[in-house]
């Protein structure tokens, strides 16, 4: 095969894919505005220069030519309450290598961010456990562990307040969170995050994840949430 028809057929193949991967990615838009519509919140396919109010949360401090996009946001009713939410789709790149051998990859992932009305809550991050956390809990970098064992083999959970911690994730909330809990659950700066970090939902899982945090929120302590109204010390 000549050099030239070698690359005619690269280019082919490139252009071939992406086209449907223009396809792919109007379709999304497309449900994505549909879902948005049918929450009564509003939607920005491209990203609309709020997304830096969030870049806190760790889960989108990774890698370079980070971009939110397919971006809904307005005030949604979860579970007894209405909240201030923001959702849609989270883009980033890692590059590896040099030279020949550098590569670039690119990982998408979809999200919650919900706002509380505490502005001054503490941090904690709850997530199922992986293996790197099992070799790190063997060298000594334990997370927080709570009576249940169950609890505390299947997640990984951190908090600059453990007092907190234990008071929000009570027997009641273990019970709960337990079969529940599939994703990265984070509190920081007064608001809630879920996402996975590796996948991008479909409309229904969206709602489901809307409706898994109104759960969650309904289901804090009264005490706690009495210290939280007060803006009491937790420690």
């Amino acid at each position: 095969m000549s050099p030239v028809v070698l690359i005619l057929g690269v280019l082919v193949v490139a252009g071939i894919a992406a086209y449907f991967g223009h396809l792919a990615q109007e379709k999304r838009r497309g449900e994505m505005r549909a879902l948005a519509s049918s929450l009564g919140c509003s939607f920005h396919a491209d990203d609309d220069g709020r997304g830096s109010a969030h870049e806190h949360f760790d889960v989108f401090d990774q890698g370079h030519s980070r971009r939110f996009y397919n971006t809904m946001t307005g005030s949604v009713t979860v579970g007894d309450d209405t909240y201030s939410v923001r959702g849609g789709d989270f883009l980033y790149k890692v590059t590896s290598g040099a030279g020949k051998n550098r590569r670039t990859h690119t990982y998408r992932f979809s999200y919650w961010v919900v706002h509380l009305a505490w502005p001054t809550c503490p941090a904690v991050r709850i997530r199922p456990e992986n293996l790197f956390d099992k070799l790190a809990g063997a060298l000594g970098f334990d997370d927080i562990d709570f009576e249940s064992e169950e609890f505390s083999r299947r997640f990984h959970v951190k908090s600059n307040d453990k007092k907190f911690a234990y008071d929000l994730i009570d027997p009641r909330m273990m019970e709960f969170l337990l079969p529940r809990l599939t994703t990265t659950l984070e509190l920081e700066h007064g608001k809630l995050l879920l996402a996975t970090g590796s996948d991008t939902w479909t409309g229904e899982q969206f709602k489901r994840q809307l409706a898994f945090a109104g759960e969650f929120l309904k289901r804090w302590p009264e005490h706690l949430v009495a210290r939280l109204d007060a803006g009491a010390p937790h420690a």
